[in-house]
């Protein structure tokens, strides 16, 4: 169960690697887990949520660098169950930046800043997106290399790969377009119980 929090945490996701970037703004709130700011980030980017993902970012406490995400004891290493760690414990004016990977095998880094806390409004519905430029890749592109095929390929009607690759991502794809009000947020309780039961 969340506590009520009078605090919003506006945050700035850019995907690594790729330019012109590709970046989300976000508003969640104070009360929110990591695991239910992975959920808001695979919603704001355009992510389908079917890999693996973890965070990594300094713990004040003791400022040593950690690990939250789902953790997997084949991993060898110690990764923090992110349902249980929040947000407002990690995150501050001093305490900024993260950096999230989705997709261990395509390996999408994201950097993540902390922009602003602010207080927040009565009548205003946190979590939102509001503002952001350009489409995610496609899942299972291939990561940067794959997805700079990619478009390399839907440019040139000609290319031997173009009609199959059109047909994978279902007729079309404009790696231009974004609009933040058109972003819709699912329920991170409900999707952990999808994935874990």
């Amino acid at each position: 169960m969340k506590t009520e929090s009078n605090q919003v945490y506006q945050f700035k996701i850019s995907l690594k690697g790729i330019r012109p970037p590709i970046w989300r703004e976000i508003q969640v709130p104070g009360t929110y887990t990591f695991w239910d700011f992975h959920v808001a980030i695979q919603d704001a980017m355009g992510w389908q949520d079917y890999h693996l993902h973890e965070f990594e970012l300094l713990k004040p406490s003791t400022g040593l660098k950690v690990n939250i995400g789902i953790p997997d004891e084949d991993f060898g290493r110690k990764v923090l169950p992110g349902w249980t760690q929040k947000i407002a414990d990690y995150f501050s004016s001093e305490n900024r930046a993260a950096s999230y990977l989705y997709d261990f095998g395509d390996d999408w880094e994201h950097q993540i800043e902390l922009q602003k806390i602010i207080p927040k409004k009565r009548g205003i519905s946190y979590l939102v997106c509001t503002n952001g430029k350009r489409a995610c890749p496609p899942e299972d592109c291939g990561g940067i290399w794959g997805y700079e095929e990619l478009l390399k390929i839907i440019k040139d009607p000609t290319h031997e790969e173009y009609e199959e690759i059109m047909e994978w991502l279902g007729g079309k794809f404009d790696p231009e377009y974004f609009e933040a009000r058109k972003v819709r947020f699912d329920d991170p309780d409900s999707r952990r119980q999808i994935a874990f039961g």
